[in-house]
């Protein structure tokens, strides 16, 4: 994607940049002359974005394995980060989305849906917070998810972390406007990631998908960016709070 957006200087911590919708999103923080720190656990996914980086911007990038379950691990990692200069960005996207009946996860998936999803946010934001408020500036983007709008059934571990990270979007924005911090959620609408491969029959929901959106194509990775390098960006600094739907019209609020 073309920059739009100066970030030269900007710190940014990132959980599941390097996959899914957040590789993009890596490159465009990357071009806009952010330095990016990527959390994430797919050793795969790293080493492909580790081998499209620039030369430009290689030295920009940082890429960090880690299992957002293990959080004495992941405590260190975000207190060396924190140490060394203030975190500007924060963009708690990776998750876990296994589906099945309610009544089939134990407590043991409940509680790894939660760790990843939400208390890896909550981790990853009270390590930054102090910096952005020392500085008086800091930018927090929560990746929600359309199946909020109770549309989808089987996922309900997932559905009701997304929830919180929307509620933590609320509070977090009404607590730390005062220094100046932002808190807003993006919503992304189905988009074809390996999370749609829990579909047992890909063409008919890729149809399904085109016949409910309002734009008759499928999203890309490219209008994830496009939200984050806005909201992350200083002429987002008035909005706060919000929840951006990216999804193509399917479900308008």
């Amino acid at each position: 994607m073309s920059v739009r957006f100066v970030m030269t200087g900007r710190r940014v911590l990132y959980t599941g940049g390097a996959g899914g919708l957040g590789a993009e999103t890596t490159r465009a923080l990357l071009s806009a002359g952010a330095e990016v720190h990527v959390l994430d656990f797919d050793a795969e996914k790293i080493a492909a974005l580790e081998g499209a980086a620039s030369e430009a911007t290689a030295d920009r990038l940082h890429l960090h394995r880690i299992d957002l379950l293990d959080k004495p691990a992941l405590a260190g990692l975000l207190g060396t980060l924190a140490a060394e200069r203030a975190i500007d960005v924060v963009i708690n996207n990776a998750a876990i989305y296994p589906s099945k009946p309610f009544e089939d996860y134990s407590d043991a998936e409940l509680a790894a849906v939660h760790g990843v999803n939400v208390e890896a946010a909550q981790l990853c934001t009270r390590a930054a917070l102090p910096g952005m408020r020392a500085q008086n500036w800091g930018r927090i983007l929560n990746v929600t998810s359309i199946t909020l709008s109770g549309q989808w059934e089987n996922l309900v571990p997932y559905v009701q972390s997304k929830g919180s990270l929307l509620g933590l979007t609320r509070a977090w924005a009404r607590e730390f406007g005062k220094w100046g911090v932002t808190v807003n959620a993006i919503a992304p609408g189905a988009f074809p990631t390996d999370a749609e491969k829990i579909h047992p029959d890909p063409e008919g929901y890729n149809a399904m998908v085109l016949d409910r959106q309002a734009v008759k194509r499928r999203g890309s990775a490219n209008d994830i960016a496009a939200a984050v390098m806005f909201l992350a960006s200083e002429e987002a600094g008035f909005i706060t709070g919000q929840s951006l739907a990216v999804n193509g019209g399917w479900v308008m609020e």
